[in-house]
């Protein structure tokens, strides 16, 4: 049964609060996290916050181009390796990317990986972020929008891990779903 966490965020600087506030006090080497949602959804953004909780060394940019960058820790954590699998087109490109050498000794996130990186790990996390769109919003705030996150943890690794905003943590409840919240 998998965990599922709802959150909004309505600016840049929220989304990567859910990041490094909801979701990295747990992150550990091995860790697999899938990042879906539209262009300019926020998931570059939401991997910055991640990047910045962990103490990788930056910028966190979008891959897109060069499709995966390492970030090593600077405070001696484990490394986040940072996926844009936009444009590949199998998961036998995904596959090339060697993810599997890697994957035990660091953090990987996979922006675009829906349907490709699942078969990376069993026990992962999937962050799904929808953003609101249309007319003025788009044309006169590109960044803007309320964005509204996902989050279902898959596997045994997180079974009792409780994924909420700080001042909703409680004791664990295996498979509990998230209560809706905002971090604002």
């Amino acid at each position: 049964m998998a965990t599922e966490l709802r959150l909004s965020a309505d600016s840049a600087e929220q989304m990567r609060s859910i990041a490094t506030d909801v979701i990295a006090p747990h992150l550990r080497a091995g860790d697999l996290l899938i990042l879906s949602g539209d262009l300019g959804a926020g998931k570059t953004t939401f991997t910055q916050g991640l990047g910045d909780a962990l103490g990788v060394r930056g910028p966190v940019a979008s891959p897109t181009f060069i499709i995966a960058r390492t970030h090593p820790s600077e405070v001696g954590g484990p490394a986040l390796i940072h996926v844009d699998a936009y444009r590949l087109t199998s998961l036998a490109e995904l596959d090339d990317l060697d993810l599997d050498t890697t994957l035990d000794d660091s953090v990987t996130v996979v922006e675009w990986g829906e349907g490709m990186a699942e078969a990376l790990a069993g026990d992962r996390l999937h962050v799904r972020i929808d953003r609101e769109r249309g007319g003025e919003l788009d044309m006169a705030n590109p960044e803007g929008g309320r964005r509204e996150v996902t989050v279902r943890a898959h596997g045994a690794r997180w079974a009792d891990v409780v994924l909420a905003p700080a001042t909703q943590r409680g004791p664990a409840t295996p498979g509990a779903s998230g209560v809706a919240g905002d971090l604002g």
